[in-house]
C-alpha cells in the first residue's frame, strides 16, 4: 500500500457517497448567535498556512438557509447537490449542480436550498479573511423594500 501523506499533510481524502470526506470533520455552519441561519453544516476540505485560499463544502438541509450577511472578501462558489436560490446583491438567481457563483466584496448574499433536497456547494475565500458582517435593521428593510427579496427572505419562493 502506497503511503497517501507526505509531511504529516494528507494528499488524498476519499469522498464518501453522502457528501463527505475521509478525516474531514463536519463542524458547526456559525459560532455568531447573532446571525441567522437554519439547517447548515460545514467541511473545511483544504485549508493550511502553505495555501492563500481555503477550500471549504457547505450542506444546507431541505428548506434551509445559509446567514444574510457580506465580507470584504470574494467568495466563489459552486453547487455540487441539490436545487435552491441564492441572493447576491439585489439579485435572487435559482441555483443547480454545477452553477457557479461570485459573489463581489461587501455584498449581501444567502443561500436557500429548496424544500425537497438538500443544498451542497463548494465555496472558496482567502484563508486570511474579514468576519462576516450582519445588517442593520435599517439595511434588512432596505433589502426587503424590493417585494422579490422580501419573498426570498420570507422563504416564500417556489421550489420550480
Amino acid at each position: 500500500m502506497q503511503d497517501r501523506t507526505v509531511d504529516r499533510q494528507t494528499i488524498l481524502r476519499k469522498a464518501n457517497d453522502d457528501f463527505r470526506w475521509e478525516g474531514v470533520e463536519v463542524l458547526p455552519y456559525k459560532e455568531d448567535e447573532r446571525a441567522l441561519f437554519s439547517a447548515v453544516s460545514k467541511q473545511v476540505l483544504f485549508s493550511g498556512p502553505d495555501l492563500d485560499g481555503e477550500l471549504r463544502y457547505f450542506e444546507i438541509a431541505p428548506g434551509g438557509f445559509s446567514s444574510l450577511e457580506r465580507h470584504e472578501h470574494v467568495h466563489a462558489v459552486l453547487t455540487l447537490r441539490g436545487r435552491g436560490h441564492c441572493l447576491v446583491g439585489r439579485q435572487i438567481k435559482r441555483i443547480e449542480p454545477y452553477d457557479l457563483i461570485v459573489v463581489p466584496p461587501l455584498t449581501w448574499h444567502q443561500f436557500r436550498a429548496s424544500f425537497n433536497e438538500p443544498l451542497g456547494f463548494l465555496c472558496m475565500v482567502n484563508a486570511k479573511r474579514d468576519r462576516p458582517q450582519l445588517p442593520s435593521q435599517q439595511q434588512l428593510d432596505d433589502l426587503g423594500s424590493d417585494p422579490e427579496i422580501a419573498r426570498f427572505l420570507l422563504n416564500q419562493l417556489s421550489d420550480s
